[in-house]
């Protein structure tokens, strides 16, 4: 049995011509209703305003990926610009965050430019009333758990989400949203999370066009796949599945407010 889902978090414009066309020709038959299509930069960002308005099942996130170079100050004066262009039809600010990756690979970048971008952005979903759409992992989720307290944000959704249980408590504390991705069906560090994360601040996502192992490896990703996700959430919440979609594709309709 299968109902209604929604893509919490894709990068479509990342897709292929051919892969979107095979992912959007599918969206009825696989209960697909809408995929929240985050931007990397301002080019990622024309791109998903593009696919947004020539599909109504696409809706837009307009920021910038933190896992690459900080962008030149023209090039956030530009982006902003874009955003306050477009705000009618983004639904939210993001993909937006810290760069812990880029700092594994690169210790000697300092956080604090990363900060201070977020921060603009963080201002500009205060200014446009948007939920913001969140790269924080591990200990960086403390340090952005800090700026949206400081501006009482609410609406913030840590997508694909690691942390500890300290963190994840706060997060919950604050009524934060998460998403997993098909790696639930393989991770235990995701399974655990979703056995401690309240069903009614989940939302599912593919992250796509990342790949995954497991039952996935060597597949493209499709938003398809997260009917497996809602199955494997029911399982370890003991729920029953409908009950699991239903609360979920209204999590993510109202934090969306789509």
């Amino acid at each position: 049995m299968r109902k209604p889902i929604i893509d919490a978090h894709i990068h479509f414009d990342l897709y292929d011509t051919n892969e979107r066309f095979i992912i959007l020709q599918g969206m009825e038959t696989n209960k697909i209703k809408s995929l929240i299509s985050v931007s990397n930069n301002l080019s990622s960002a024309k791109k998903t305003l593009h696919l947004a308005k020539s599909n109504p099942s696409i809706k837009a996130g307009f920021g910038y990926h933190p896992e690459q170079e900080l962008p030149k100050v023209n090039e956030v004066e530009e982006l902003i610009k874009f955003i306050n262009n477009n705000q009618s039809i983004m639904v939210a600010i993001g993909e937006v965050g810290l760069p812990y990756y880029l700092r594994q690979k690169n210790p000697n970048i300092s956080i604090d430019p990363y900060i201070e971008l977020l921060e603009i952005f963080v201002q500009q979903a205060v200014h446009y009333n948007k939920p913001l759409v969140l790269h924080a992992i591990y200990d960086d989720a403390q340090v952005v758990c800090n700026l949206l307290e400081k501006y009482s944000i609410k609406k913030a959704h840590f997508h694909w989400f690691k942390g500890d249980q300290k963190v994840i408590e706060r997060m919950i504390d604050n009524g934060y949203f998460i998403s997993v991705t098909p790696d639930l069906l393989y991770k235990k560090r995701t399974h655990d999370l979703v056995k401690l994360y309240p069903l009614s601040k989940l939302m599912v996502e593919t992250d796509g066009p990342w790949p995954f192992d497991g039952p996935f490896k060597g597949k493209m990703t499709h938003p398809a796949m997260i009917h497996f996700v809602i199955q494997e959430i029911a399982t370890i919440k003991k729920l029953d599945i409908s009950t699991v979609y239903e609360k979920i594709y209204q999590n993510t309709k109202e934090f969306y407010s789509i």
